[in-house]
C-alpha cells in the first residue's frame, strides 16, 4: 500500500451539520489528523435573554429539528428548577412517554437510514430500497409510529406546544393513550426484524476499540416503581465509567463534568473529565446502566454481543437498537400505569420569582444540559446549554488518533470510509453544537 495518504472529506454525508475529516500521510509519517468542525456558531444563550420564563422552551427547541423534545424537556425542567415548580407525577409520566418518543424516532432514523448503508455497502438508503425492500418498510414504519407518537403528546412531530413550567398545555386523552400502546405492541416484532437486518451485516462494523470514559446519567433510587423506569434517560445524577469516589454529580454541578474549552479546529466548544475527553451517547449509557435495561433491550445487547465496558464506538449504533427495545417496553409500562389511574385534568398556576435552574437529561445522542437565571419578574438574564454532540468531539478526534494509524495500510478509500462510519456511529447534530462564545475583540 502507498505510504501516502491525502484524505480531505467536506463535509461528512449522513450526519446533521458540517463536519470535516482532514488526514495528510507522508512517506508513513502522520501529518495531521483532524476532526474539523467549520458550522457557524448560533447564539441562543444570547436569544433567550429579556424573555419571559415561559417563552424559554420555545425559543431553544428550535437548537434542533431531531432533538427539539430533549431541548424543550430540559429547558422547561431547568426553569422550573429556578421558579421552584413540582410537577406532579401525571405530568412527569407523559413528560417521559413524550421524551420516549424522540428517543424512538431518532434511533431508528439513525440505524435505519444513516448506519445501515454503510454495512451494506451503498451510499444512501435509497439503493437499499431493491436490496432490503421488506427492511426498509419496517424501518419506514417503525419511524412513522414514533412521530405519531411525538405528535399526539408534543401537539406536533416538531418543536413541541405541549409544554409549559409547571405541567402540560394539553394532556393526552385515554383512547390516545389506548391509540398509542396498540402501535407500539404492533412494532415490537418490528424491532426484532431491524435487529436481525442489521445482524445480517454486523460483521462490517469495523474491530476497533480505545478505553474511553463515558459519561450519563444514572438513578440509584428511581422515582416510580416500574423497574424498567431504572435505566434512565430523564431523571438521575451525572455519573462516568470513570467515577471514583467523585460521583455522581447533580445536575446543578454539570459544568465541573464538562469543563468546556475552546479548540482552535471547531467553533463547537470541546469537553473533558477525568480524562482528554469522553463520550455522550447511547453506549455511555449502556455502559453504566446494562443491568437495569428491559429484558427485550437486554436480548438486543445479546443479539450483536454488546457487553457492559464496550469501547467500540461503532457498537453506538448497536446500543442505540437496544435503547429501542427498552423504551418501547417502558412507554407501554408507562401508559398502563396512567390508564390504570385515569387522566385527571391539571391547573397551573405560577408565580415569578428570581433565581437560577440547572437541568439534565439523555437526548438521543447523549446528556444534555441546561441552565438559566430569571430577575424578579420571570425574565432570563442568562442561560448556558451544553450539547451532546459538541461533548463528543474531543472523543471524535482522540478516537481518530488511534484509528489512523491502526488502519492506514489498507490504504486511502477504507481508511476514509472506516473514518466516516466513526463520525456517522456517534450519531452527530453538529449545528446543535456550534455556541455563543465570549469574544473579546483587541484594537
Amino acid at each position: 500500500m502507498s505510504k501516502n495518504i491525502n484524505i480531505n472529506v467536506h463535509h461528512v454525508t449522513r450526519i446533521e451539520g458540517h463536519g470535516n475529516i482532514v488526514v495528510n500521510v507522508t512517506d508513513g509519517t502522520i501529518e495531521k489528523c483532524q476532526w474539523q468542525v467549520p458550522e457557524a456558531p448560533r447564539f441562543f444563550e444570547a436569544m433567550v435573554r429579556g424573555r419571559r420564563y415561559d417563552d424559554i422552551q420555545t425559543i431553544v427547541s428550535r437548537i434542533c429539528g431531531i432533538c427539539s423534545i430533549s431541548h424543550s424537556l430540559v429547558a422547561t425542567r431547568a426553569v422550573e428548577d429556578a421558579l421552584k415548580l413540582e410537577v406532579s407525577e401525571q405530568t412527569d409520566r407523559v413528560r417521559h412517554l413524550l421524551h420516549f418518543s424522540e428517543l424512538l424516532q431518532s434511533h431508528v432514523l439513525h440505524v435505519g437510514y444513516l448506519v445501515a448503508p454503510d454495512l451494506f455497502g451503498e451510499k444512501s438508503v435509497v439503493p437499499l430500497i431493491p436490496k432490503a425492500t421488506d427492511a426498509v418498510k419496517t424501518i419506514i414504519k417503525a419511524h412513522r409510529v414514533a412521530n405519531q407518537m411525538s405528535a399526539i403528546l408534543g401537539g406536533r412531530i416538531t418543536h413541541p406546544v405541549t409544554l409549559r413550567p409547571g405541567g402540560m398545555t394539553r394532556l393526552p386523552t385515554e383512547e390516545q393513550l389506548r391509540a398509542i400502546k396498540s402501535e407500539l405492541e404492533a412494532i415490537v416484532p418490528d424491532l426484532v426484524t431491524i435487529c436481525e437486518v442489521v445482524l445480517s451485516v454486523a460483521d462490517q462494523l469495523p474491530n476497533f476499540t480505545r478505553e474511553t470514559e463515558y459519561v450519563s446519567l444514572t438513578q440509584t433510587h428511581p422515582r416510580y416503581m416500574e423497574s424498567l423506569n431504572a435505566y434512565s434517560f430523564y431523571h438521575g445524577d451525572i455519573t462516568s465509567t470513570d467515577c471514583n469516589g467523585d460521583g455522581p454529580v447533580p445536575p446543578s454541578r454539570w459544568e465541573r463534568v464538562a469543563n468546556e474549552y475552546v479548540s482552535p479546529q471547531s467553533t463547537a466548544k470541546w469537553t473533558k473529565w477525568h480524562r482528554d475527553s469522553y463520550a455522550a451517547c447511547a453506549l455511555a449509557r449502556f455502559n453504566n446502566q446494562a443491568e437495569k435495561i428491559s429484558p427485550l433491550g437486554k436480548k438486543v445487547a445479546g443479539m450483536f454481543g454488546l457487553e457492559k465496558g464496550c469501547c467500540n464506538p461503532y457498537m453506538n449504533s448497536v446500543a442505540q437498537l437496544a435503547e429501542c427495545a427498552h423504551v418501547v417496553e417502558t412507554s407501554l409500562e408507562f401508559i398502563d400505569t396512567l390508564l390504570s389511574k385515569g387522566i385527571e385534568p391539571e391547573t397551573v398556576n405560577v408565580t415569578p420569582r428570581a433565581g437560577r435552574g440547572h437541568a439534565a437529561i439523555e437526548a438521543p445522542r447523549g446528556i444534555l444540559f441546561h441552565s438559566y437565571e430569571f430577575d424578579k419578574n420571570g425574565e432570563c438574564v442568562w442561560g448556558n446549554c451544553c450539547i451532546p454532540t459538541n461533548q463528543n468531539h474531543a472523543n471524535i478526534q482522540h478516537d481518530f488518533e488511534k484509528l489512523v494509524p491502526e488502519f492506514m495500510d489498507e490504504g486511502e478509500d477504507a481508511l476514509r470510509q472506516k473514518m466516516e462510519m466513526l463520525v456517522r456511529s456517534y450519531d452527530p447534530c453538529v449545528s446543535c453544537s456550534t455556541h455563543y462564545l465570549d469574544i473579546e475583540f483587541i484594537k
